[in-house]
């Protein structure tokens, strides 16, 4: 049964929650495939450090009610520029890739200049981790350092809002 309901989370996953030798995991944008799951990282892409580099990787899946189901220990493969499985799986990719600029082929071609990783991750042979033996923590991490964050201002007000009279 659990091939079963990890090849299912596999085929509706269009985000994971994926950790390298135990360090946090990150939700990163995949892209299901024949059993597999196909990330690309890099520069102008996903922020995922040490991914492409590992040979095996963690992955959280989550079910139709957006709740972790399935954890399962995968295998890393990164997909060399030009070898036939970039040539047919890259270009899928790129046509899923929202609001990417310029065509697929435009958009696999700027990832093979950039060094951008495109990777395969395939389920292990060892048994995922699924119900009743999930983990009952939520894996909730505090928010990671980004010069994104802003401090908040109350907002300006020119006069005081008055209580209405019934």
């Amino acid at each position: 049964m659990t091939t079963e309901l990890v090849a299912e989370a596999i085929k509706k996953a269009g985000i994971a929650w994926i950790s390298v030798a135990g360090g946090p995991y990150r939700g990163l944008w995949v892209m299901p495939l024949d059993g597999t799951l196909i990330v690309v990282c890099g520069p102008g892409e996903q922020d995922a450090p040490d991914l492409a580099g590992a040979a095996r990787a963690a992955v959280r899946l989550r079910g139709d009610n957006g709740g972790l189901i399935v954890i399962v220990e995968t295998l890393v493969e990164r997909l060399a520029p030009g070898s036939e499985a970039w040539t047919e799986i890259a270009p899928q990719l790129a046509g899923k890739r929202l609001n990417a600029s310029g065509t697929a082929d435009e958009v696999t071609a700027r990832w093979a200049e950039t060094g951008c990783a495109v990777l395969r991750l395939t389920p292990a042979d060892e048994p995922p981790i699924a119900a009743p033996d999930l983990p009952a923590d939520s894996a909730a991490a505090p928010p990671r350092e980004t010069p994104a964050r802003v401090v908040v201002r109350n907002p300006f007000r020119l006069h005081r809002a008055g209580k209405r009279k019934l």
